[in-house]
């Protein structure tokens, strides 16, 4: 399980230290993709897999399905971890994630998010008032 916020510098070839607390559950490589809410998606590859699955179990003659699955698998990159824990992310996903320096990696329970810094800071400050309610409309599904 993914948990945490931090922050790391990417560099100008686009390569990302990813914590070590998280870089020890991830095996040799991972799985890097375009993500919800203007982030990228780092999952293991268990983690990639079953999501893949979860992917290919959706109706595919709903042109949502396919116009979706095509925008994650397209620009889907594996990427190994160098002898410092850094991935390399590639320049389109880099750009689909605006990456340009700061980031914060996010740990969300089966994966990680890389956000910008800017936009992980816009993200939480427009949703961190909205816990209690957002809580409350979940409880619906007993959690």
């Amino acid at each position: 399980m993914f948990f945490g916020e931090f922050r790391h510098n990417i560099d100008a070839k686009g390569r990302l230290s990813i914590p070590a607390k998280m870089r020890n559950q991830c095996g040799e490589c991972v799985y890097v993709t375009r993500g919800n809410d203007g982030c990228l998606a780092l999952y293991t590859q268990e983690g990639w897999e079953a999501y893949y699955h979860e992917l290919q179990s959706l109706p595919q003659k709903k042109k949502s399905t396919r116009i979706f699955i095509r925008l994650v698998t397209s620009r889907a990159s594996e990427c190994e971890f160098d002898k410092l824990g850094r991935i390399n992310i590639p320049l389109v996903l880099r750009q689909e994630g605006n990456l340009e320096k700061e980031c914060v990696i996010v740990g969300v329970g089966d994966h990680v998010e890389i956000w910008s810094q800017s936009a992980w800071n816009q993200f939480y400050d427009d949703n961190k008032d909205s816990f209690d309610d957002i809580s409350e409309d979940l409880d619906e599904f007993e959690l």
